[in-house]
């Protein structure tokens, strides 16, 4: 039963056929102040050109 708790399946647990419990995965932990800002500044620059262009050819509204 853990293993899919694990793999994130929630289970209701019964006795004599009536719902007494339910066992689910606990919410996934949020990251430390740290590691969000070490994410950040790994993160690739962005050119505003660019990003620009690529939004005018997504959502071209001539089409």
């Amino acid at each position: 039963m853990l293993e899919r708790v694990e793999r994130g399946e929630t289970l209701t647990v019964t006795r004599s056929g009536r719902a007494v419990a339910e066992l689910r995965p606990l919410p996934a932990r949020g990251l430390r102040a740290e590691a969000l800002l070490d994410r950040w500044r790994a993160l690739p620059g962005l050119d505003p050109r660019k990003l620009r262009e690529d939004l005018d050819v997504i959502l071209d509204a001539r089409a």
